[in-house]
């Protein structure tokens, strides 16, 4: 990772530089400006909620969006990883991997047993990360 990055919680005025990464990561769903920043606010207020962005020479590079929450299965809170996003230009350089690991300190310090997350084009990053394939992902669209 370049010595000027820097993995932080997000702030309120990063929404703008957000945005374009948030609206190229969509596959399934066409993101909309006023919806996105209905849900900026709201998440960056949301307790269980982590939005965290990668900055290097002052700009946003990277963001990940993660959730924390009670389970039965593992006795108490786990993480789930939602959104992780780099953007082009900083790709293979440790910025999703800071990004990750970010996430997990702050899973691990919230008492999350573990963290988890789907992903069908990155697997072996997450491999590389130290993540087991452990179950496949549905999503039925409402």
């Amino acid at each position: 990772m370049p010595d000027t990055t820097l993995v932080r919680a997000a702030r309120t005025d990063d929404a703008d530089q957000v945005w374009p990464l948030a609206r190229d990561f969509a596959t399934s769903f066409t993101p909309q400006r006023d919806a996105f920043d209905a849900t900026w606010r709201d998440l960056r207020e949301a307790p269980g909620a982590l939005v965290a962005v990668a900055e290097s020479a002052g700009r946003v590079v990277g963001y990940l969006l993660a959730h924390r929450h009670l389970t039965f299965l593992a006795n108490g809170p786990v993480a789930w990883v939602e959104e992780v996003m780099v953007a082009e230009t900083h790709r293979r350089s440790g910025v999703g991997g800071e990004l990750v690991r970010f996430a997990e300190r702050w899973a691990q310090e919230h008492g999350a047993a573990y963290v988890a997350l789907a992903s069908r084009r990155a697997g072996p990053f997450y491999t590389a990360l130290g993540y087991d394939v452990s179950a496949t992902f549905f999503k039925k669209p409402l």
